[in-house]
């Protein structure tokens, strides 16, 4: 056969497998979508809550948790395996008007350590979340949850350190939520027991002051936990378990605060939100006030009346399946709940 031939076919051959391995490259990195605009992209809302994100965030792992930067332009929320084997805390960034590819961030790749509950301060300078992490700075081993903190360097964030006392105790503390003022509201369990309580710690002088644990208003059940405090502290959106007016066994219930900083009786947030299934834990409302978005384990409506092993298999990655999904919807029905005072 002439050499000449060959080589021609030789090159083809070469050519096409170049080819097919940055076709196969591309739609490697094109898989995901192209999304521009505010919230990845998404449709917002109305007053029906509606997944958030299905296929990006929603996605069929147990997911919960949001937070956002006060810009709207990086996007945090959090995926655990079975049992909390592990946690971690994913991000999406708005960069040149196209959302990035979900990412874990790089403080919470370690598989042994809770990593969850991310929340932002208002002014954007700060970055709270929960671990379990030890603390260099003390030498405290791993295991106790604590609230750790990142300041904003640039456009990235510090090394996480742990927030310290008088928040962190030897009781397990987390799901932080901050005003504007700096205020912190989290929840702590008193090591032994079973029940949850809110609490808040004000800042003065740059310093957290001896934190109060919250009328019954607040704590307004058997146990109460991750609460979402309004930045200019107007109410307060907390899981609440164990009270006779519950559409589930937990329910979000709302408190709002007057100006004389008194407390009104809470309010359950209503079916449209709350459902019979009992995991719905982490309420968030966008920086802009416009939407809320929250944590539950409703099912999808429309599935298979019975089981098969395809059903099974096509409902493990699709959101609705049982586990936990976020959830958003229009906020302004918030104020139709408000007292009058």
């Amino acid at each position: 056969m002439n050499t000449q031939f060959i080589d021609r076919i030789i090159m083809v051959v070469t050519l096409l497998l170049v080819v097919t391995a940055t076709a196969c490259s591309s739609s490697s990195d094109g898989a995901f979508p192209v999304l521009n605009g505010d919230y990845l992209g998404q449709t917002p809302p109305g007053s029906e809550p509606e997944l958030f994100a299905p296929g990006i965030v929603s996605t069929g792992l147990y997911v919960r948790d949001v937070a956002m930067t006060p810009d709207g332009n990086e996007i945090y929320w959090c995926a655990a395996g079975t049992g909390y084997a592990w946690s971690t805390i994913l991000v999406s960034r708005r960069v040149n008007d196209r959302w990035t590819k979900p990412a874990v961030t790089p403080w919470s790749r370690e598989i042994g350590y809770f990593n969850i509950e991310p929340h932002i301060s208002p002014d954007g300078k700060h970055f709270y979340f929960l671990s379990n992490r030890p603390d260099p700075a003390t030498g405290e081993e791993a295991g106790d949850s604590d609230i750790w903190v990142m300041d904003r360097v640039g456009s990235g964030w510090s090394e996480p350190y742990n927030l310290g006392t008088p928040i962190n105790t030897e009781h397990a503390e987390f799901f932080p939520s901050v005003t504007r003022d700096g205020t912190m509201y989290f929840t702590r369990q008193p090591v032994g027991e079973r029940a949850n309580n809110i609490y808040r710690s004000r800042m003065v002088d740059g310093e957290y002051r001896e934190p109060e644990r919250l009328p019954i208003q607040v704590n307004c059940g058997v146990s109460q936990y991750n609460a979402f405090i309004d930045p200019d502290e107007e109410y307060l959106i907390v899981c609440v378990d164990g009270r006779d007016d519950t559409v589930g066994a937990c329910d979000y219930f709302i408190i709002f605060r007057n100006g004389d900083g008194a407390w009104s009786e809470p309010v359950n947030m209503g079916d449209t939100v709350n459902t019979a299934h009992w995991q719905e834990y982490s309420p968030y409302i966008s920086p802009d006030g416009r939407y809320f978005f929250f944590m539950s384990t409703r099912m999808r409506e429309g599935g298979d009346e019975i089981l098969t092993w395809d059903s099974i298999m096509a409902s493990h990655n699709e959101s609705g399946n049982g586990n936990p999904d976020i959830y958003w919807m229009d906020a302004s029905f918030i104020d139709d709940l408000r007292p009058d005072w």
